[in-house]
């Protein structure tokens, strides 16, 4: 979720949402500062030097409805990609995968523990996990039995290195397969599992520019490991009378369990669960052949982008009134998705798109929303609103005849501009729980925020004038934030980050946002903090993350350096 924004989803042929990882479920990764080089900085919208720490969870799905969002979210954004979820082999994950494939999923990944890249604990891939057979086999049952199958492609990775392996795991019900270990030795890799030290002696895991030189891996030598899978494949399919992989799909009549009374590890293995074949009481193929029903026919987006297209094919700005509903999910995304497929944008065009919206919004207002788009809500909405935010202005505030004290009441819902890259968000009222979790690169002003506000936070600025929660900042390694009249400091979480006095500099950016935000709200208490702004800027208080004030200073030393040198 680092740097992703409306041109990266608008680019992609398959977008996959990874739920866990099989080498290590329930743990997250870490990228050293010292592997965060300008290039992979720049793609993950962080700073050069600083480590991005990856949590197990997406702080955005805490339920199958919480990943139907997200997955609604990303058919907006780019309505021809196929959208996956990987999931992890695990006893129950047949039930996952029956709810995945209930959220309009496109595609599932069933992942097993012998995979993963060196990177990955050892202690992890010896204890953690399970075989993709078995959670392939259940999933693949639990689909059929449920007469789910049809609706989704169910793919299998794990240690897949031969054609025996592909044929099996079709027997199992995968009609895909992922290879990834044994593609990486066909390209060099002599599996040191010095992945995560930046050392790799064979030039494949580092961004050391002299360990790079030398790889000698080519593509020739990928594209006939394929072509010999793909031959033994066929083989075997020739030898069992089978014409296509779809026919050998869930024909777990072909599979037999060998002498297993040999050993002690395997004389107690009972295998006849994974070669059960699941009646078809549905009558559906046991393989995916029919498409979802993503139903993006009835969005608000088709009339924004009805009116407005004459102005985009003519290049002038459009602005417009509309009235919404909270069945309006994910306004603005596919219209940003629209204008980024069609190149609208270029440096030299000033032209803008604004909507004004009354009423109550529904979940993800802004997702994904592009530059030179304005939101502006007059009401309130659900969770996720900003979320991916990627340039756009939002603006949320309450109706013009409301009359209660907006910095007093919730106007959004949880998990606000959760991995935004960019623009500008000015909420006129409180927020939830996890307000700019992952901000990369998004400015924001808001009236208060709840629980774990700006946690993993990596870029951008947030400016809060009212209360906040507990664990505020935890993670935060990037961006600054700002709160004004801090009281239970305690809730802050200062592990990763120092409290500091507000220098010249910083009194500048907090004016400026805050006379945005009343701009755009008429915030009567960003008002009474101007009116007043010699005797209360002395107030906010800087959250300044450690690890990125140390880069910062490295930045300034540096380019102090080749300043002496020019």
């Amino acid at each position: 979720r680092f740097g992703v924004e409306i041109q990266y989803l608008n680019s992609a042929k398959e977008i996959q949402i990874k739920m866990a990882q099989g080498a290590k479920p329930g743990e997250g990764g870490q990228l050293p500062g010292h592997k965060v080089n300008e290039t992979i900085a720049k793609v993950r919208n962080s700073t050069p030097g600083v480590g991005l720490i990856s949590p197990p969870p997406h702080h955005d799905i805490y339920s199958i409805e919480d990943l139907a969002q997200l997955i609604f979210d990303l058919k907006n954004a780019n309505p021809n990609a196929r959208i996956s979820v990987k999931l992890v082999s695990k006893a129950g994950v047949g039930v996952i995968a029956a709810g995945v494939t209930k959220g309009f999923a496109d595609h599932i990944l069933i992942s097993g523990s012998d995979g993963g890249t060196g990177a990955s604990p050892l202690s992890s891939i010896r204890h953690a996990g399970l075989p993709w057979e078995l959670g392939l086999a259940e999933s693949h049952q639990t689909l059929v039995k449920n007469g789910l199958r049809d609706r989704v492609v169910l793919q299998a990775d794990g240690q897949i290195r031969t054609g025996r392996d592909l044929a099996i795991a079709t027997m199992l019900g995968a009609e895909e397969w992922g290879i990834a270990t044994a593609a990486l030795v066909v390209e060099g890799c002599i599996l040191m599992r010095k992945c995560h030290l930046n050392t790799c002696p064979v030039g494949i895991a580092t961004q050391d520019a002299d360990l790079r030189k030398k790889f000698n891996g080519k593509v020739e030598h990928l594209v006939n490991y394929f072509h010999f899978l793909a031959q033994h494949l066929r083989e075997i399919m020739s030898s069992l009378g089978i014409r296509t992989v779809n026919e050998l799909v869930g024909r777990t009549e072909f599979l037999e369990t060998r002498n297993l009374e040999d050993h002690y590890k395997t004389k107690q293995l009972l295998l006849e669960k994974l070669f059960f074949k699941q009646k078809n009481k549905h009558a559906n193929t046991m393989y995916q052949s029919k498409s979802q029903e993503h139903k993006l026919d009835g969005q608000l987006d088709h009339k924004l982008i009805k009116k407005a297209k004459n102005s985009i094919e003519l290049k002038r700005s459009y602005s417009t009134i509309a009235k919404v509903k909270n069945t309006d999910r994910s306004i603005g995304t596919l219209f940003s998705g629209y204008l980024t497929s069609h190149n609208v944008f270029d440096e030299k065009d000033e032209m803008e798109y604004n909507f004004s919206f009354h009423g109550s919004a529904g979940q993800s207002f802004g997702a994904f929303a592009a530059k030179r788009v304005g939101l502006h809500l007059f009401g309130d909405t659900n969770d996720y609103c900003g979320k991916g935010l990627s340039g756009a202005t939002l603006s949320i505030r309450p109706p013009r005849n409301c009359n209660v004290d907006a910095h007093e009441n919730l106007i959004i819902g949880n998990t606000a501009l959760y991995g935004a890259t960019d623009g500008y968000a000015f909420i006129n009222g409180q927020a939830g729980d996890r307000f700019c979790v992952r901000n990369s690169g998004a400015s924001a002003v808001v009236e208060g925020v709840g629980d774990n506000g700006c946690e993993y936070m990596t870029g951008g600025v947030v400016i809060n004038l009212g209360g906040f929660g507990r664990n505020f900042a935890a993670g935060m390694s990037g961006g600054i934030a700002y709160l004004f009249e801090i009281n239970q400091d305690q809730m802050i979480n200062k592990e990763s980050i120092e409290l500091e006095k507000c220098n010249a500099q910083d009194f500048i950016s907090i004016k400026r946002l805050i006379q945005m935000h009343v701009n755009f709200t008429g915030s009567k208490l960003g008002l009474k903090i101007l009116l007043n702004w010699d005797n209360l800027k002395q107030k906010f208080t800087k959250i300044m993350p450690i690890e990125y004030k140390q880069a910062l200073k490295r930045q300034m030393k540096e380019f102090h350096e080749i300043s002496k040198a020019v």
